[in-house]
């Protein structure tokens, strides 16, 4: 049997669901209003909707609209029942109550859908049920989109399929870029970028982060830079914009917290859309003056305005679609538009209104409260239910919503035609390993965790960083005192032939605030060690080490290092090899100069910065790079290079433990250091020239690059700090993310982390006098502590 026939029969097979065919007379009417959540505005004859003057625009102060304010209360009061709820019993809950909750599962077995989510289902069931690709793009032949605010890629992956697997597009020439807030990059963090990078990590071409490096669409130069870069398009078809970010900590305001968000994305796809061209953008309750001015820019702007919900969005929260379509063309809009894009910013929404209420007709402010009613009637209905579930629920009733769950699941495959893909047609090849396959499984990529209820987890933001990590599933493993071979088995094997040095490029962006974010070690730990540090400046030059730990031997380092460089038996012996180590003589220099035939020779190693930059510090990498370079110009063949490192947590420091995996036969790293100081120490054996001499001008230019960044930063201080540039990147970070060195950073920097909330735990465990654990004790309870979390999810939605 060939591939394709298998393929064919798999795509024409629909998965068997249970009692599809048993009767209950509400089911097919239920099924039929989740697929019918949606108003559209109709606009009144005449020139009654038209946009106010320019002179209006963000001069006057929002005004709040009495009933949707009323509104607001009600939704609230109601949502604030769940404030006692624990989230991971309330999610899994709502997983069971949730309608169409096996429509995924059912899109996996069918149609092999790449990146399937539930965002990939929502843009799938829009792109079914409106027309959102304009026919003149798909009459010539040509499909231009933009992906705003877009990780981890679910609506292009489902517009692919979309486009593959209809025959009115599937021989469509279709080009697409995407903007995110860029995962690689190390002031990216919180609650606001999503680690996913499945997609990116293989198309990252497509993506745009702008001059920054940051991908904040919320940046006005990023805007323009964006404009400029799909500048090359003929025209863009569609926009669309699923921006969010996390607001559980304060879930009654989530609809003003996002509204600057919503602002720019707007703002963007205005700018960006052609003549004809359709947007998609990602709401959530439409009560706030904010989204009324929104909304009636929008309807003033495209021919036609929905607000949908699909059934595949969890019927419990507040999210909706506004699907536009048919757009009028800049010129009708260009004079606002200008004014938007001089006051676009992350507070573009905070300041004046965008226009005054009394603007705004009557004739749109009862369809916009009538819209508005819609949608909250439905929620509550949905919030109500499923208390009133969640405190008893049938044997029958539940029999019921799986009976319903089976027909929403075949209904969709059904109405919106879901057909196999092959994955060779996939928009991804799968060539790169993203950073997010080392989040072990069960964790969420890059946004805390959910734990507990609401309540519990106010309490939460009022305890010590060492409360909140006595809470933590790490604390055990924290807690464990380092044991002699801690790192044993981490090598990297040299040396790396495979590298393309001609393929490297410097990436200069803004200078570093802070290290928030690293592909390279799990965010989790990040965030623990930085509300350490934020919370008491710490010197780790004058931190005591842990007397229970094991402290690396300076002359078993030597000794390992010797052995690794030692002449295969009956070869002719040649001069003494050299070990150029780079410490302190006050660590080394008590070490006999010559260890079998290593020579030792000691350089001062680079300055340990202070803070939440961790070795993100310019200087810092500058001299890291001084003493790489040094290395590489004065070893010879054999040669062994001892250097330590704070940490690895940035794409530049990265990037240099790459040069040494290609410049070495083996580098593996000890942690803690020789007497205790905290980093790692990086033991690389069996030096080899030729690769040195590739890479040597290339770092030489990125040594250059960042001398340069230093001394222009060092100039703009003064009249503007911060306002300076600074390299982060200069290997591509497809070859950062492959091969075995991910692996050796995540274990290197989560030895790293732990050690050095080891350290800054140790007061505080003496303080309140714990009892002593055994090391398998320690190491059961993290094991125990690590399974349960990963039966921890997210609470996204009510």
């Amino acid at each position: 049997m060939s591939s394709s026939n298998g393929a064919r029969r798999k795509a024409n097979t629909l998965p068997q669901f249970n009692n599809v065919e048993a009767s209950h007379l509400d089911a097919p009417a239920e099924v039929q209003s989740l697929f019918g959540k949606v108003r559209t505005y109709v606009k009144p004859s005449g020139e009654e909707w038209a946009i106010p003057g320019t002179s209006d625009a963000l001069t006057h102060q929002a005004e709040e609209h009495q009933r949707l304010q009323e509104l607001k209360a009600s939704l609230n009061a109601v949502k604030n029942q769940l404030s006692d709820k624990d989230v991971q019993v309330w999610h899994q809950h709502t997983n069971a109550t949730n309608r169409a909750g096996k429509v995924i599962a059912a899109v996996r077995s069918t149609a092999n859908a790449e990146i399937c989510t539930q965002a990939w289902c929502k843009f799938y069931e829009i792109l079914g049920s409106f027309s959102l690709l304009p026919e003149k793009a798909l009459w010539s032949g040509e499909l231009n989109t933009v992906h705003l605010c877009e990780a981890p890629g679910a609506f292009i992956t489902a517009l692919n399929h979309h486009i593959k697997t209809s025959e009115a597009t599937r021989y469509c020439d279709w080009c697409w870029v995407a903007n995110t807030l860029n995962p690689y990059h190390e002031a990216n963090g919180g609650g606001k970028t999503i680690a996913d990078d499945r997609l990116i990590a293989n198309t990252l071409p497509w993506w745009f982060f702008g001059s920054d490096n940051t991908g904040d669409i919320m940046v006005q130069k990023h805007l323009l830079d964006l404009h400029k870069f799909v500048s090359n398009m003929h025209t863009v078809d569609l926009v669309t914009a699923d921006g969010s970010f996390d607001c559980q900590e304060n879930p009654d305001e989530q609809e003003a917290l996002v509204a600057s968000l919503h602002y720019c994305e707007t703002t963007a796809a205005l700018l960006l859309l052609s003549l004809g061209g359709s947007f998609v953008l990602k709401m959530f309750t439409l009560y706030e003056h904010s989204s009324v001015c929104l909304l009636y820019l929008l309807n003033c702007c495209f021919h036609s305005v929905n607000v949908f919900k699909p059934a595949t969005s969890k019927a419990g929260n507040s999210e909706v679609y506004v699907v536009c379509l048919n757009y009028n063309g800049k010129e009708t809009v260009r004079p606002l538009l200008s004014k938007l894009i001089r006051h676009y910013g992350a507070d573009l929404a905070d300041r004046e209104a965008l226009f005054p209420r009394s603007l705004i007709p009557e004739s749109f402010l009862k369809q916009h409260e009538e819209v508005c009613l819609y949608f909250h009637t439905l929620q509550v209905k949905t919030i109500t239910e499923n208390l009133q579930l969640f405190q008893k629920m049938s044997a029958e009733r539940s029999q019921q919503l799986e009976h319903v769950r089976d027909c929403v699941a075949q209904e969709y495959l059904q109405r919106f035609q879901v057909s196999f893909l092959p994955r060779r047609q996939w928009v991804s090849r799968c060539m790169v390993r993203p950073a997010c396959s080392m989040v072990p499984a069960g964790r969420p990529t890059g946004q805390k965790k959910q734990t507990g209820s609401f309540n519990e987890r106010r309490e939460l933001q009022t305890l010590s960083w060492g409360e909140r990590l006595g809470r933590s599933c790490h604390l055990a493993w924290i807690q464990t005192h380092c044991m002699e071979d801690g790192e044993a088995g981490c090598v990297l094997e040299g040396p790396l032939s495979s590298c393309s040095v001609d393929s490297w490029y410097v990436v200069i962006g803004a200078a570093l605030p802070a290290v928030r974010n690293s592909p390279f070690c799990e965010g989790e730990l990040l965030n623990h060690l930085n509300e350490a540090l934020a919370d008491a400046a710490v010197d780790w030059t004058c931190l005591p080490p842990c007397g229970s730990c094991h402290v690396t031997c300076t002359a078993s380092v030597l000794s390992e290092a010797a052995g690794s460089c030692a002449l295969p038996a009956g070869s002719v012996k040649k001069e003494k090899k050299q070990c150029l180590v780079f410490g302190s003589d006050s660590v080394w220099g008590t070490c006999q100069s010559q260890i079998g035939d290593l020579v030792l020779k000691l350089r001062s190693e680079p300055s340990f910065p202070q803070g939440l930059l961790h070795d993100g510090e310019p200087l810092y990498q500058q001299q890291l790079l001084d003493c790489v370079i040094y290395s590489l110009q004065m070893l010879s063949s054999g040669e062994a290079l001892l250097l330590p490192v704070l940490s690895a947590l940035t794409r530049v420091t990265a990037a240099v433990v790459l040069c040494l995996h290609v410049c070495f036969c083996s580098v593996s790293f000890k942690c803690p250091r020789p007497s205790g100081v905290v980093g790692a120490l990086l033991v690389c054996v069996g030096f080899r020239p030729k690769a040195a001499a590739r890479l040597l001008p290339f770092l030489t230019d990125v040594q250059r690059s960042v001398s340069d960044s230093l001394k222009q930063d060092e100039a703009l201080s003064k009249s503007r700090p911060g306002g300076g540039g600074q390299v982060l990147q200069f290997v591509p970070m497809e070859e950062l993310l492959s091969g075995g060195l991910m692996e050796f950073l995540w274990t290197m920097n989560s030895e790293i982390i732990r050690q050095k909330l080891h350290l800054l735990m140790e007061p505080q465990l003496q303080d309140s006098e714990p009892s002593v654990l055994s090391k398998t004790s320690q190491k059961r309870r993290f094991n125990l502590a690590i399974s349960s979390d990963r039966s921890h999810g997210s609470l996204n939605h009510f």
